[in-house]
């Protein structure tokens, strides 16, 4: 059977491989698929051919620019072919947005391809073996590669497409690749330009970049080119909100702290909760969602900032904050799953606190918790350690880090240490939380011993929202160790509600 690149020879001569794929076979990385370029006039045969060659579905995705897109049946390897955008080879690399990505290879110089099955999935393709003397490079994108930089073809890359700019930082993050001081000038120049790109187009973007664990670094240059606040605007206040706490940088250098420590939190989950880092981890693995939700968890701050004595606070900054953020996903075109996710997240974010000014937490305070949170509790737990830790130093974290899983310490005790011991005790808090459950789920999800009917007929009362109300109570009795199976949970009712609903009954007698 003859090979991928020896039927791409027979049948495409006049193709070259361009872009990703030549980028990435240099970088020694598979890709997703195979990009190649060729005449206009050559495309459409061209695919009908190598479908026919290669048993793939081949289907026309954009007439006006001559692109194909086929996918084999067996391994489900996308290869795409684009007709040159400008009168040659030449011309289409020369348009292209960064220099490592402006390099092709003719399909008939000699290259290997290995074709990596990926179940449920489309099939990746690393490309071996090229011949330097082959590679077309007229902006020196093979230096580039060799000194791991990001630099632009020309001055006009992200006004002819904004989302450009996005992709710098992706690409750094990605590949590890530092940004040439030119491409962030340009990028400070150009960027309001990104409100011209989709939504979706730039939560692609994000949710790559945000995969990443570099997230933050490239944020910081995102913020510090301009960017950032383009994209989202909502954050630009932040900037100069509350410096008299923040320092300079105000509540938007707190959110960037928080980000950090969020990234260094679900690269480091066991550090952080070593006895129940493996149970986090499948809720965790959202890391693109998590780092949205801290981005964005203080965006209503300065909306609702208000002096009060001598002490600035944020009244009711979370729930506003959760409306606004719901406008900012909507504008992304996130999902409607993940908008209520993130928004949950962030319109109840003082929750662990509020608990953690009580000298103890009661089974019974987490059980609402949890109850109250649904799905949205664990994440928000990950989002708070974030938020408490931004206050300390890296230093400090580090000191006080193993002892996150002691026994809770009193708030006379965290008072003494200051930011320090008010920032431990909440993580104990945090962990303890977690204990209860983990280690407890019947008292934070008791296993429900009645329901509907058995109320209404061991009470002889009409369907209506007591029902609930009293089913809510016997939850709480369980939690509390009041009750622990169905005779208990009957004899329970009746004792606590039934005598109540007889004097009602003789009340209305009397009054009839």
């Amino acid at each position: 059977m003859k090979s991928l690149v020896h039927v791409l020879r027979e049948i495409t001569p006049d193709a070259y491989y361009v872009g990703g794929v030549v980028r990435d076979g240099l970088l020694k990385k598979d890709s997703g698929d195979i990009d190649l370029a060729l005449p206009k006039d050559r495309v459409a045969p061209a695919a009908r051919a190598l479908a026919r060659a290669l048993k793939a579905a081949a289907f026309e995705m954009d007439a006006q620019f001559g692109v194909w897109r086929l996918v084999t049946h067996k391994e489900k390897l996308q290869i795409d072919l684009t007709a040159f955008q400008g009168k040659n080879l030449k011309e289409d690399l020369l348009r292209r947005d960064f220099t490592f990505n402006a390099l092709a290879y003719p399909v008939t110089a000699p290259l290997t391809a290995h074709i990596l099955p990926v179940r449920g999935q489309k099939a990746r393709v690393r490309l071996k073996n090229w011949q330097k003397k082959y590679l077309i490079d007229f902006k020196g994108g093979v230096a580039d590669l060799a000194a791991r930089q990001i630099r632009l073809t020309h001055s006009r890359v992200f006004t002819e497409d904004p989302l450009r700019m996005l992709r710098v930082f992706r690409h750094a993050a990605e590949l590890k690749f530092a940004i040439a001081p030119g491409v962030l000038k340009q990028i400070k120049k150009d960027a309001f330009e990104i409100t011209r790109s989709a939504g979706e187009r730039v939560q692609e973007e994000l949710t790559r970049l945000f995969r990443t664990p570099r997230a933050y670094e490239n944020l910081l240059l995102m913020e510090k080119t301009g960017l950032l606040t383009a994209l989202f605007p909502e954050l630009e206040p932040q900037r100069t909100c509350a410096e008299c706490y923040y320092g300079p940088g105000g509540v938007l250098k707190h959110t960037l702290n928080c980000f950090q420590r969020e990234e260094w939190l679900l690269e480091n989950l066991k550090k952080a909760f070593p006895k129940y880092y493996k149970k986090l981890a499948p809720v965790a693995a959202d890391k693109a969602l998590f780092k949205m939700a801290v981005l964005l968890h203080d965006v209503a701050k300065p909306a609702t900032a208000k002096v009060q004595g001598d002490r600035l606070r944020f009244f009711y900054h979370e729930q506003k904050g959760a409306r606004m953020a719901r406008q900012i996903l909507e504008r992304l075109h996130y999902s409607k799953a993940d908008s209520r996710l993130i928004c949950a997240m962030i319109g109840e974010h003082l929750r662990p606190s509020n608990l953690a000014s009580n000298d103890v937490i009661t089974d019974r305070g987490a059980y609402k918790f949890f109850r109250d949170m649904g799905p949205a509790a664990l994440p928000m737990l990950l989002l708070c350690w974030a938020d408490y830790t931004s206050y300390i130093s890296d230093a400090q974290l580090r000191r006080i880090l193993p002892k996150s899983g002691d026994k809770l310490m009193s708030l006379e005790k965290a008072k003494q240490t200051a930011h320090v011991g008010k920032t431990l005790r909440h993580m104990q808090v945090l962990t303890l939380l977690l204990k209860k459950y983990f280690d407890s789920p019947k008292k934070i999800k008791p296993t429900q011993l009645l329901n509907g009917r058995d109320i209404m007929q061991a009470l002889a009362l009409p369907p209506s929202p007591r029902i609930g109300e009293i089913l809510e109570a016997v939850a709480l009795a369980q939690v509390e160790g009041q009750v622990s199976d169905r005779p208990g949970a009957l004899d329970f009712i009746v004792r606590q509600f039934g005598q109540n609903q007889k004097e009602k009954e003789d009340a209305a007698k009397k009054a009839g």
